[in-house]
This record gives structure tokens, sequence and C-alpha cells, in this order.
């Protein structure tokens, strides 16, 4: 996989938004950048992403609902989604997997190998 990847990156913490912005970019990655879902859904109408990448835990609207409405725009309806959370218990990785999620990166993440994880589990689902 040599394209750029282009991510829809909803975080609405300031700093981990920062670092994610800083280990993606230097990779090669193109994000389209949200503080929030609501953010996300008014972004994503024009966006064309490779991959969703979401925040589970965010104020108003969470990740998984986030996932659910922007599944409503008929461009996303089979796009990637990969969630970030600090919540991995086996059972919750196994509820963001039944809502169609092709790997859950835990928090905090490694900056040093976030783009790796990334693009294994994109070149796993098209695999």
């Amino acid at each position: 996989m040599d394209e750029n990847l282009r991510i829809l990156y909803v975080e609405d913490d300031a700093d981990i938004r920062l670092v994610a912005e800083m280990a993606l970019e230097g990779e090669g990655f193109e994000l389209v950048i949200c503080e929030s879902g609501q953010e996300a859904l008014n972004t994503a109408v024009d966006q064309k992403p490779d991959v969703l990448l979401l925040d589970v835990m965010m104020p108003g609207m969470d990740g998984p609902t986030t996932l659910q409405k922007l599944r409503e725009l008929p461009h996303l309806v089979t796009t990637p989604v990969i969630f970030m959370t600090a919540k991995v218990q086996s059972e919750e990785v196994a509820q963001y997997k039944s809502m169609g999620a092709i790997g859950v990166i835990s928090k905090p993440f490694d900056p040093m190998t976030l783009a790796e994880q990334i693009r294994s589990l994109v070149e796993q689902k098209h695999a």
C-alpha cells in the first residue's frame, strides 16, 4: 500500500490530537482532524477518507455514536474504522469489532508505532 492514506481523525483532547498528528503526518498520512463527533459529521459530508480513526470517549457524541451517524452517509458505509481508547478489555474490543471496527488502538498509544499500527490494520482488511 503505497498511496497516502487519508484519515478522518476525531479526538477531543488537543494534546493527544497533536501527538497523533505529528506521528501520522510525518509518515505521509493525510489527516482531516475533527475535535468532536458533530464536527466529524459536518466535515465528512464532503470528505472521502480511506480510514476513520475515532476516539471512543468524547463529550457530547462518543465514538460509537459518531460511527453510527457517519455510516448514514452513503460514501462512508464501508470505510474502515479504527477506535482509539483506554478501555481495551476484551469484551469492549469485541463490542467495537461487532460495530465493524477493523481494530482498536489502546491509549496511551506509542507515537513511534502509531502509523505502522494503522497501516497494518488497513492492510489486513484489504488482504
